[in-house]
């Protein structure tokens, strides 16, 4: 099994939306500036949607929690959404620095998202296993190269 290029644009989207408002909230709890948490959210939608399709079509490769019937299993969606999140926080914090020019905040507001955006992520990627849209099975995999080739 593996996901196509759409699934993997729709659910970045799909989460950036869900990310997005959650940075905003916490910047501006941590900032106390609207201009600032909508700042560093809308320059978010522009890096975190190209880092988000790269981390899918990374996990794409990797097979391991992948089961048979096409479901994922639950410890690997933990492990995806701790390993963006690594990424995440440091786009997060570069991006709130040079915002707001305050290091000390931006480390707090990239450290609140650890543990508010993996829980989201978790969850994201609970529902996204639950849809098979998007997805290729290896009998259908050996159907559209057939196709292909002819």
């Amino acid at each position: 099994m593996r996901d196509t290029n759409l699934r993997s644009v729709v659910k970045g989207i799909s989460w950036r939306a869900v990310a997005s408002f959650d940075t905003f909230v916490l910047g501006y709890l941590i900032f106390g500036n609207v201009v600032h948490a909508s700042k560093i959210a809308g320059f978010e939608l522009l890096t975190k949607v190209l880092l988000f399709f790269l981390h899918e079509r990374l996990w794409n490769v990797i097979k391991a929690g992948r089961l048979p019937d096409g479901t994922v299993a639950p410890w690997r969606s933990l492990v995806k959404s701790i390993s963006y999140r690594f990424w995440g926080s440091l786009d997060t914090t570069i991006l709130s620095y040079l915002v707001t020019g305050d290091i000390m905040f931006s480390f707090v507001l990239s450290g609140t998202e650890v543990f508010t955006k993996i829980a989201l992520y978790y969850l994201h990627e609970r529902v996204w296993s639950k849809f098979t849209w998007g997805r290729v099975y290896e009998k259908d995999e050996v159907a559209v190269a057939a196709k292909k080739a002819d």
